[in-house]
């Protein structure tokens, strides 16, 4: 995909007058324990892909940037991304994955990093990080621990959100987290008026209600989204992408004066714009997700094949513990199957969606 035909967005001024502006001092800190304390600081973050990753790693951006102003920061990600990352204010520049790992260390090279910050910590990002010979940190990915789970259901999982092991990556520059959640930035071009494009919703309240997923096993049934919609006591709007917009047409057509089909109408960022501005939002584990609890929405989240203890439910620290919902099958033989999802259940039966209390999900949003 073509970065000039990537929209993605700047969050409104509003979304952040509930934020301190108080930061750390770390002068003293760089002074006598950074690697380099009289050099100025360089520093690439990598993570690669995809959305929901990508937004993620935001807090981490955010604390580097206010925390050492006058550190230059570069992000890695792969071309299809970039627009992502490329509105964030704390960002200097963008780098693009190039066509081969050798490609991207030449491109790099020549920026003589002070450090590298490693959020996608795989093989690829692992040589990359030898090539350049630069000081480099990576977040602890509990890959033995997650294939316990999976594949032996034995759980050591720390209780710690993904923020926060991204977050462990800088403690040696003495960044502390800002307790300050996602971020996520809306372009205006990409703010949607509710009233004019879905005539429908008017300027009511209305819930919206991501059906997509990449992986299936992360996916409601068709018919569980419908049951929920007739149960909601608001209208919905539905959030996916053109894969999703034939599902989507089905469950809009049954309930014609109840929902509306946007999957694969919006952009993502137009998609964010939506969200931004809805009461409440069903997700599965998603990007969009992630992007809700950017703009710290009540989240009813509903979890398939993956589970809330990988670490990655809404992060919502400024909201509390009670700011999002979950609706799961506890106590499945076979769930997890994976850590991050099947084109089909393995069991083909798809009792971790099949029952999911729909009465529950609905009861959380309309109350």
């Amino acid at each position: 995909m073509a970065l000039s035909k990537l929209s993605f967005g700047i969050k409104n001024k509003a979304a952040r007058t509930q934020r301190s502006t108080k930061q750390p001092f770390c002068g003293v800190y760089l002074l006598f324990f950074s690697p380099y304390p009289f050099m100025s600081q360089k520093i690439l973050v990598i993570r690669l892909s995809s959305i929901g990753d990508i937004v993620l790693t935001s807090p981490v951006v955010r604390c580097l940037k206010k925390q050492l102003p006058h550190a230059q920061l570069h992000f890695l990600c792969k071309p299809a991304f970039a627009g992502i990352v490329a509105p964030n204010p704390y960002i200097n520049k963008v780098q693009l994955w190039q066509s081969n790992l050798l490609a991207t260390a030449q491109l790099l090279k020549k920026e003589n990093y002070t450090h590298i910050i490693d959020l996608h910590h795989n093989q690829r990002t692992l040589l990359l990080r030898w090539l350049l010979g630069v000081h480099a940190t990576a977040f602890n990915k509990l890959n033995l621990q997650k294939w316990l789970a999976v594949n032996l259901k034995y759980f050591t999982l720390p209780k710690v959100h993904i923020v926060d092991r991204y977050m462990e990556t800088v403690h040696f520059l003495g960044i502390k987290n800002d307790d300050l959640g996602l971020d996520f930035f809306i372009l205006p071009d990409d703010v949607v008026n509710i009233t004019q494009r879905f005539p429908m919703i008017g300027s009511q309240p209305y819930v919206a209600f991501a059906i997509g997923a990449a992986h299936a096993t992360k996916r409601l049934p068709a018919h569980k989204i419908v049951t929920i919609c007739e149960l909601l006591n608001r209208q919905v709007i539905l959030l996916g992408g053109k894969e999703d917009a034939h599902t989507g047409s089905q469950i809009a057509h049954k309930l014609p004066h109840k929902v509306i089909n946007a999957c694969g109408q919006l952009r993502l960022g137009q998609s964010a714009s939506v969200i931004e501005q809805a009461h409440k939002v069903i997700t599965p584990d998603t990007g969009l997700m992630h992007i809700a609890a950017a703009f710290n929405k009540p989240i009813m989240s509903l979890w398939g094949n993956t589970l809330p203890e990988f670490g990655m439910y809404p992060y919502l620290p400024a909201l509390g513990g009670n700011a999002f919902g979950v609706a799961e099958v506890k106590n499945l033989p076979c769930r997890p199957c994976s850590k991050i999802g099947y084109a089909h259940c393995p069991q083909k039966h798809f009792r971790c969606m099949e029952l999911i209390d729909e009465n529950k999900v609905a009861d959380w949003v309309n109350g």
